[in-house]
């Protein structure tokens, strides 16, 4: 089993090859081949993977690479690798690496020269994005969010005005939580995708407003079950001139804190570019609502 990039080496390859998200007709023909004819599959679970491989008939011994021993284990694997042994990487399940582990061994492998080889298949977020309707041509992943509800509207307020669609993963128990501070951050009405339980039986992708989709969760314990994915519109910026953006508020903000109105809003317009009228009326209405 071989590659351009390994064809004329002493050394092992490693394939990062991506499995089933939940519909076992997902596996790539090529991904069967290269697991069948591989020294030893590293697993980030291995009875999870065990049950895959018994459904394909594939005997090839499995050794646990997950999160907590990554670290310790990869020196396993690379040796073997170096020994001229093929090793397969795969998580529980989709593409290894997009929020699962092997980033270290990959990374170890790379720089003692082994060639790493992608088996691509399988991955929840471009599944999810290809579905959705929304932009997809410029996105960013985001991956899972604080457990706690002050780190997560932190990192909410972070990609606020972020103006690529945004990407998430979330736990099933914390699904209706980040979908109500999604809403408190970004809005009633920004558009945004649940993408529930991928491939499997009881699929569903639900698009709408932040303010409708949380109600709809918050109404339906079904869709607070399973592997979650949300999709959320990015930001677009008010139209015409008399558009502040949050970034030029939290200038003022900040240099309001240390001088009188006036002179802040003076020394934000230097600041950002925006016209000075504008930032003073924007503090006015602030203290108004406060």
């Amino acid at each position: 089993m071989t590659t351009s990039a390994a064809a004329n080496s002493p050394l092992g390859s490693l394939y990062v090859v991506a499995t089933p998200i939940g519909n076992l007709d997902d596996i790539s023909a090529r991904a069967l081949t290269i697991l069948r004819g591989v020294a030893l599959i590293a697993a980030e679970d291995t009875r999870h993977s065990a049950r895959l491989m018994q459904h394909f008939g594939i005997g090839t011994p499995l050794a646990a690479c997950h999160e907590h021993n990554e670290r310790d284990q990869g020196g396993r694997f690379l040796a073997r690798l170096l020994a001229g042994d093929d090793v397969a990487l795969i998580s529980d399940a989709g593409t290894p690496l997009i929020s699962d582990p092997g980033y270290h061994l990959v990374r170890q492998a790379r720089a003692a020269g082994i060639a790493v080889v992608p088996v691509p298949g399988a991955c929840a977020l471009i599944a999810a994005l290809s579905a959705a309707g929304l932009p997809s041509d410029r996105f960013i992943f985001e991956g899972f969010l604080p457990a706690k509800a002050a780190g997560r509207r932190g990192r909410l307020e972070q990609v606020k005005e972020e103006p690529r669609t945004l990407i998430f993963y979330e736990a099933p128990h914390r699904i209706l939580e980040c979908l109500q501070d999604m809403q408190a951050v970004f809005g009633d009405e920004r558009p945004a995708l649940l993408a529930r339980e991928l491939t499997k039986t009881f699929e569903t992708l639900k698009g709408m407003p932040l303010a409708e989709l949380a109600a709809w969760v918050a109404a339906d314990s079904n869709q607070q079950r399973g592997e979650c994915v949300v999709l959320v519109a990015g930001w677009q910026a008010p139209e015409g001139e008399e558009a502040v953006s949050a970034e030029a508020m939290r200038v003022l903000n900040l240099l309001l804190a240390e001088m009188p109105l006036k002179r802040a809003a003076a020394l934000a317009a230097e600041i950002t570019g925006v016209r000075k009228n504008l930032l003073y009326q924007a503090a006015l209405e602030q203290q108004k609502d406060v």
